[in-house]
């Protein structure tokens, strides 16, 4: 039915109000409402609302994404430009940096000279350059070095590192780290982890901080380009065993990926694998002598000296309040310093329940216990591996992933972030990935061309799939809060609707009979009852999402049987049925038997006749056997409008009775008529009233009134009273 403009408006308004209370208003819905209908017809006012306000949400998700889309193209125009800025300023630094080199005294600028020469050479000898301890300072200055020699050294490390990076595009922001300089740097070439199959020719920068790493231009020589940034304190190196022809590799491991270098030569290889772990080393030792100078305590304050004034009193000084010294942390032991790395590690190798078992024992052995900055910094790092940590498991879980396995193959990831504390996210990732699972299994089904037999694989792979999804969430979610129940209950009632989807294309947008509606539905019935073995039921949940569809099929059955009988009718002769043969007559007598009319033998006549009418006995069949299979269909909601559609039906034959003992003049024919009549009255009305109350579990009154309201052609065939 569809809704006034202004109705549909009061009704938004009523809803959207900020007083509203949705227990009032339906008390008051209920009260109002005169019967089914209006709660019906009101229910579907809501839901055409709903479907309103959804349409109108999708099309401001479109349009934001639309311009999010417009934002994201200006500011990639925009950085562009930016990067262009920053070269040009950076080559207009480089330009006034080079003007005071002929200031410098002769020693610094020999240093430089040298220090540019080793790098030229050591770059044209295989593209490798090694700065180290006692050779040009990068790790520590000199004894008898004076200050001015100290600032010239400084600001050579510097210029080679800015010569070597010039080579390098898209690194500018490097520049802008205070103190850093190049340690290392090398040719290497880049290997696919899985296959081994070569990937690209590298240049390798090893800096005191971190490891820059770039590819070959090869349309420019000696020129890179930007690949990726490592932080050292968050980069494992491992050694790769040679297996010939694959030999001097070694990996770095990384989140979220790990990646495989091969050096020119087995030296090489090793002073790669030396140098990394040096400056791993220095910078750990750095970053632990700035701790221990931030955490030192500071000296008591200067105390002035008395004032010489004799004329001034002299006053009591105060006893100073000792200080309450901060209990102390031991991080020295090895398990402590090298977790960080092995978080790494295990997160690389997908140890999932390492990491786990690492970040108990620390919280465990620092519960209770004091956060001075050095606790602090070490909870910032492991906080920064339980985030990578907690993206690879909710990677896991994604329905991106293979979704073979079932539901036991989340298991592992769906337990490691319950230990993480990330319960809702965990249910959350759990159920997505499951209903991700059920839309493509149900996708993937093979449509047959018998639609009951589809319906039985459908319902055998929906089902089962349902009830392996509840026992594998009860397994996971058992020891956490009830909440998550909540969770799963909606996520059924979604996956129900799912399945609902599939069901009804199938079923009642083909057009199917009744019947095979009716089995299929009895078929989905029965696989849903078999929810209840683990307290899940869902029944309710599938009446209500089928309840429109068995309506259009109900009514489009009716009005087949409907237009049926008054085509019958129209050509209705009023003569005995004559079925030629004994063995049709001991049919018709089986299916007059089947719907329930059990005394049908004072109807056969002498031979092979019946003293019925074709049309009367086709109704009878006919409308047991709508009746026979709406029952199967049958649920509280549908109870008027199965009666209705019986009542219009049985209409239909009794009006035409009525109508043809009132015209009739022809005294036989007119008996006739009255023998059918009473047939219709009295033995098929009241075997559909029973068989309606034992299919329903209540009488019908409306059946009752139509059969007493015929009576009247019964006493007075003359009538001309109709029965409606």
């Amino acid at each position: 039915m569809a809704m006034s403009d202004s109705g549909a408006s009061r009704l938004r308004r009523q809803l959207e109000s900020g007083g509203f209370e949705a227990r009032l208003y339906v008390k008051q819905l209920s009260q109002q409402s005169d019967g089914d209908r209006d709660l019906q017809e009101h229910r579907q006012r809501i839901q055409a609302l709903a479907e309103e306000t959804a349409q109108n949400l999708k099309r401001n998700v479109y349009q934001n994404y639309r311009q999010f889309i417009e934002t994201a193209r200006e500011i990639s125009y925009l950085e562009s430009e930016m990067y262009q800025l920053s070269h040009l300023l950076t080559e207009q630094k480089s330009s006034l940096e080079s003007i005071p080199l002929t200031l410098l005294p002769a020693a610094a600028a020999a240093g430089a000279a040298a220090a540019s020469a080793g790098e030229e050479s050591g770059t044209g000898s295989g593209g490798r350059d090694h700065f180290r301890a006692g050779q040009t300072g990068f790790f520590s200055t000199p004894g008898g070095v004076s200050r001015d020699s100290s600032g010239a050294l400084e600001e050579g490390k510097q210029r080679t590192l800015t010569t070597l990076l010039e080579k390098v595009e898209g690194c500018r922001h490097l520049l802008e780290t205070p103190g850093q300089y190049l340690v290392y740097n090398g040719d290497l070439v880049e290997y696919e982890a899985d296959h081994m199959a070569q990937l690209q020719r590298v240049h390798g920068f090893l800096m005191n901080d971190c490891l820059l790493v770039a590819t070959w231009l090869p349309q420019r020589r000696g020129m890179y380009r930007y690949n990726a940034l490592y932080p050292l304190d968050g980069l494992a190196v491992v050694n790769v065993k040679d297996n010939p022809p694959m030999k001097d590799m070694f990996k770095l491991l990384m989140f979220p990926e790990s990646r495989i270098f091969q050096a020119e030569n087995a030296k090489i290889k090793r002073e790669w694998l030396e140098v990394l772990e040096e400056t791993k080393r220095a910078l750990s030792e750095k970053r632990r002598r700035q701790q221990e100078e931030e955490a030192a305590p500071r000296g008591p304050p200067q105390v002035t000296s008395k004032t010489s004034n004799p004329f001034e009193d002299e006053e009591e000084e105060e006893p100073a309040v000792p200080e309450v010294e901060e209990e102390k942390v031991d991080l020295s032991m090895e398990w402590i310093q090298e977790l960080p790395e092995d978080l790494d590690v295990c997160i690389a190798q997908r140890d999932f329940e390492g990491a786990v078992d690492l970040l108990d024992k620390l919280n465990h052995y620092l519960d209770n216990k004091p956060s001075p900055p050095p606790v602090k910094e070490l909870r910032a790092k492991v906080d920064e591996r339980v985030r990578q940590l907690t993206e690879v498991l909710v990677f896991e879980l994604s329905p991106d992933r293979s979704l073979r396995g079932g539901p036991k193959a989340t298991r592992r990831a769906v337990s490691q972030l319950i230990r993480l504390g990330q319960c809702t996210k965990a249910c959350e990732l759990f159920l997505r990935n499951r209903a991700a699972a059920v839309h493509t299994a149900i996708r993937q089904l093979r449509i047959e061309g018998a639609t009951l037999l589809y319906i039985h694989k459908l319902c055998h792979v929906f089902f089962t799939s349902l009830l392996e999804t509840a026992r594998e969430f009860e397994t996971d979610f058992a020891s956490t809060d009830s909440g998550c129940y909540s969770a799963f209950v909606v996520w059924a009632r979604s996956a129900m609707g799912m399945f609902v989807d599939a069901f009804s294309k199938q079923v009642f947008d083909s057009k199917e009979s009744l019947s095979t509606a009716a089995e299929c539905v009895k078929v989905a019935k029965e696989h849903c009852q078999q929810l209840g073995d683990i307290g899940l039921d869902l029944t309710f949940i599938i009446n209500a999402l089928l309840v429109k569809d068995i309506q259009g099929a109900l009514h489009s059955y009716k009005e087949i049987i409907i237009e049926a009988t008054k085509h019958r009718n129209s050509e209705e002769m009023w003569r005995r049925m004559n079925l030629m043969t004994p063995e049709a007559l001991g049919k018709l007598k089986e299916e007059m038997k089947s719907c329930g009319v059990s005394d049908f033998e004072q109807y056969t006549g002498d031979g092979c006749w019946v003293n019925l009418s074709y049309t009367v006995v086709a109704f009878t069949k006919q409308t047991m056997s709508f009746l026979e299979e709406a029952l199967k269909l049958y649920f509280p909601e549908l109870h008027m409008v199965l009666l209705e559609s019986l009542v219009e039906i049985i209409l239909v034959a009794v009006q035409h009775v009525d109508y043809s003992l009132r015209c009739e003049q022809d005294p036989e024919k007119k008996a006739f008529i009255r023998k059918n009549a009473s047939f219709l009255y009295e033995t098929v009305l009241p075997v559909v009233e029973k068989r309606f109350e034992e299919g329903v579990g209540k009488p019908a009154k409306q059946l009752q009134d139509l059969r007493n309201a015929s009576r009247l052609i019964r006493v007075n065939p003359e009538s001309t009273t109709s029965v409606v």
